[in-house]
Order: C-alpha cells, then structure tokens, then sequence
C-alpha cells in the first residue's frame, strides 16, 4: 500500500552500533539537517535517548545506517511510530532505499516531500509453554521454530487457525512475512512474495519425507506450531538470539497490530528491479 508523505521536520539518524562508518556519517548527515534548519538527533540504534525521542513520538523519520539488519532493528523500534529511510552501508540492501553516495541529494528531496510510504506487514510470535505465556515477539522477517545445535530433526505440528495442516519432521519450520521471503524463506525454497502484501508464508526447512511445499496464509490466519522432541530446539524471531524451546512448547504466529513503514523514492517497480541484480550476482558471496 502506497501512503502520500508530508515533509518531515524532526529526524532521528540511527547507526549501526559497530560499524565505525555508520557512525561517522549519522553525525555529517544530522549536522547538514540541521544546518537547513531541521532538527536532527543521532545515535547508534542502542542509545536510549534515541530510542526514547522515537517511541514518544518526537521524531517525524528515523534513517537508518546500515544493512538489512539494521533495517530490521530500525523496524523494530519504530513500528507503529514514524517511518524509516534507509541508507545501505551493507551487502544486500534489500531493504535500504539509498546508496551511501545518495544521502545529499535524496535528502534534498525528502525534505521537499518528494516521496512515498510503503506498509510492511509484520508478524506477531507468542511463546506459550503449559498453558502460560513466556514471551512474544513482533518480527519484520520471520520467526523460525526448529532444531538447535544438535543434528536431528523435530517434529513439528502445525495447525492453522485450530485445525491441524500436518507434523512436520524437518530441521525447523519458517512463518514469514512478505518482507521475510526474500530472506531465509527464499533460501529454504519459498516462493517471493511483492513486499507489500499482506500474507504470512509457512516454509519447512528440510523436511524428511514431509510436505516440502511451501503455503501462502492469508493474513487473518493464525499458525501454531507446537515441538514434540527430545532434545534441542529453538524459536529464533528475525534471526534474534534463540530461545530454547521444550517439548511441547507451542509457537503462535498471526499478523502483527503493527506494522513497519519505509520510505520510498523510488517507483513500485524498484523491488524486482532490485531482486534481479542480487539474484545475477550474491554480494554474500563477493564478501
């Protein structure tokens, strides 16, 4: 869904805590703001005053520095409170909107207006183990329930708004969002989604004599995924550090009350533009 901009007048410039070059060029990107007469606060994604400034609602846009990751953080953070602009200090960049060359001039143009909103759906994960809640989790990508460090399969069972789809036995089992299919979904053989939509994809991660095929839900679904194993396994949100999971735990996933928002310059046509040039030549792999 596309959303008109009004111009920004209060930004946040975010950079990933451990990339030196990050953090040099939030201050040279908040200094030029405010020399135009905005106001501008920098920080890493951990500085507590930043991060207070955007959940109060004290910013009108927080950019980001960084990679995907930073992105998903910058998502994290932000989620239900100001849109985010992107600029790739990464690999991929599937997510940033701006080379690290850009910033100037697009900033020139967010200023004007001269941009759009894109929603991202995101998802909501609850941990319930016996009957209580033990944690939860607003995910951009996914959450995957799986195995951990040791080398054999669990078991898996799936349901779909109370009704039982089937037990997997497999290496774990990926709920993702649309932004998420890009990511593990689509190395783990799921289809692409356009980031827009509104859909949670369930994609099993090596499944043993299985359903291997993925399934698009629609985005009033719930899936529970409930562990049956006698050992590891783990629940890991957006590639977060994991949890380790007991048998039968159970894993509820069903569309988030909130949801990220981008700023874009670029037309629609941008993420297949995109995706084609990563697919022709993995920076991953150039690293």
């Amino acid at each position: 869904m596309r959303v008109p901009a009004r111009p920004p007048q209060r930004f946040a410039v975010a950079s990933h805590p451990q990339i030196g070059e990050a953090r040099k060029l939030a201050g040279v990107i908040a200094d030029h703001l405010r020399r135009a007469g905005l106001q501008a606060d920098h920080g890493s994604l951990q500085d507590e005053s930043l991060r207070h400034k955007v959940q109060s609602d004290q910013v009108d846009m927080l950019i980001a520095l960084g990679g995907d990751g930073t992105m998903l953080r910058a998502g994290h953070l932000c989620a239900g409170h100001v849109p985010i602009l992107g600029i790739n200090l990464g690999r991929f960049g599937f997510l940033t909107e701006v080379r690290r060359d850009q910033w100037e001039p697009v900033l020139g143009r967010v200023c004007a207006g001269e941009f759009w909103l894109e929603q991202r759906m995101m998802l909501r994960a609850d941990l319930r183990r016996g009957g209580q809640d033990v944690g939860s989790w607003n995910v951009l990508n996914e959450c995957l329930v799986g195995r951990g460090e040791t080398v054999r399969p669990v078991q898996l069972i799936a349901e779909i708004d109370g009704r039982t789809l089937t037990t997997y036995v497999a290496d774990g089992l990926i709920a993702a969002t649309a932004t998420g299919s890009t990511a593990y979904a689509l190395a783990a053989g799921g289809p692409i989604l356009p980031p827009e939509l509104r859909n949670i994809l369930l994609v099993p991660v090596a499944p043993h004599l299985s359903v291997d095929r993925a399934i698009v839900l629609h985005e009033g679904s719930t899936v529970s995924i409930t562990v049956r194993t006698n050992h590891q396994a783990i629940l890991s949100a957006d590639g977060g550090p994991p949890v380790r999971l007991e048998d039968g735990d159970r894993v509820e996933a069903r569309a988030a009350e909130v949801g990220a928002e981008f700023a874009r310059l670029q037309d629609p046509g941008y993420f297949y533009r995109n995706l084609t040039a990563r697919m022709n030549q993995n920076p991953a792999a150039e690293a």
